[in-house]
C-alpha cells in the first residue's frame, strides 16, 4: 500500500512528475521485477501478487510473483474471446464471454468448476459481471435495467428494482466491482453508480472517461488522458497527476493496491515507490 499512499499524497499536492524526477536522489517509480510472458492479449493480478495472462496463442496461464508458471487453462476459446476476467478471489476465477452470455468458473489450479449460461436465468444483455463478497456473482442486466446477484447455478437470488424508476439515464457499465460493502458499476460515458449490498442506489457520480478504474477503500483511482486520477468518495474534487511516459505509453497496464503493472515488449513489469 505504501506506493499507492505516496501517489495519493502527490496527487493531493498537485505535483506533476516524469520518469526522471526524483526525491532525495531516488526515482519516484522503482521497478520491483519483470516477468517474461511472451505475446499476450490481457492480464490480471490477484491480491496475492499472482499474474493471470491470456496468451495470444489462446491459453490462460497463472504465474507467481517470481514468474514461475503455476497452472495453465487451455480451453479459453471454447466460447470465443474473453470479455473480462475477475481474480478478486484467488480461489475462484471468473471468466466472462459476453458474446455467449456465459461465465466459466475456475478454481485456484485453473480447473473448471462450472459453467453458467446467463440466458437460462433470463439475462440476455449483460456487459458487466463480477464476483461478490460471498462468492456469488453480480450481473448488471441491461435489458431489465437491474443489478442482480446469481448463485453458482445461475439462479437469481437478489435483484434491484427497475432502475428506470430512479435514473434518467440508463447505465451501460463495462466494469463491476464489489468492495467493502458496496457494488460499483462503472460506465465510462455516464459515470459511476454505487449500490449497497441490498441493491439500494447510494450514489451517482459523473466520473467519466477513466481507464483502469480501481476501488481502494473509499477512493477511486485510475488513469485518464495520460494522468493518474484520484477521487475520494464524499469529496468535491478529482485530483490528477501526470503519469510518466513509460507507464502512459505501455501496451497494457493495471493499477492495483500493490503497485502499477505494465505490459510492454512481451513482458510485465511491476513498479512501486521506493
Amino acid at each position: 500500500m505504501r506506493n499507492i499512499l505516496f501517489i495519493f499524497l502527490l496527487l493531493s499536492a498537485g505535483v506533476a512528475f516524469s520518469q526522471e524526477d526524483s526525491i532525495a536522489g531516488k526515482s519516484m517509480f522503482t521497478i520491483q521485477g519483470t516477468i517474461a510472458t511472451g505475446s499476450i492479449t490481457s492480464f490480471s493480478v490477484d491480491n496475492l501478487g499472482n499474474l493471470y495472462v491470456i496468451s495470444s496463442a489462446g491459453f490462460l496461464k497463472k504465474m507467481n510473483a517470481k514468474g514461475d508458471s503455476l497452472n495453465v487453462f487451455n480451453d479459453v476459446r471454447r466460447f470465443g474471446g474473453i470479455s473480462l476476467m475477475d481474480v478478486t478471489n484467488p480461489l475462484k476465477i471468473l471468466l466472462y464471454y459476453r458474446d455467449f452470455s456465459t461465465i466459466l468458473m475456475l478454481d485456484r489450479f485453473l480447473n473448471q468448476l462450472n459453467t453458467i449460461d446467463l440466458r437460462k436465468a433470463g439475462i440476455f444483455q449483460a456487459k458487466a459481471v463480477g464476483l461478490s463478497y460471498d462468492n456469488n456473482i453480480w450481473v448488471y442486466d441491461e435489458q431489465a435495467a437491474k443489478l442482480k446477484k446469481i448463485d453458482e447455478e445461475g439462479k437469481v437470488i437478489m435483484e434491484t428494482t427497475d432502475l428506470r424508476q430512479v435514473l434518467t439515464v440508463m447505465p451501460s457499465p463495462d466494469r463491476l466491482i464489489d468492495r467493502d460493502g458496496f457494488v460499483y458499476l462503472y460506465d465510462a460515458t455516464n459515470g459511476l453508480y454505487v449500490f449497497d449490498y441490498y441493491g439500494m442506489l447510494k450514489n451517482e457520480l459523473p466520473l467519466t472517461g477513466v481507464d483502469d478504474l480501481q476501488v481502494i477503500g473509499n477512493t477511486i483511482v485510475g488513469s485518464k488522458k495520460g494522468n493518474f486520477i484520484r477521487y475520494t468518495l464524499g469529496s468535491m474534487q478529482i485530483q490528477e497527476l501526470a503519469l510518466p511516459d513509460f507507464i502512459r505509453k505501455s501496451e497494457l497496464k493495471i493499477i492495483s493496491p500493490s503497485g502499477i503493472y505494465i505490459y510492454d515488449d512481451r513482458k510485465i513489469s511491476k513498479y512501486t515507490y521506493q
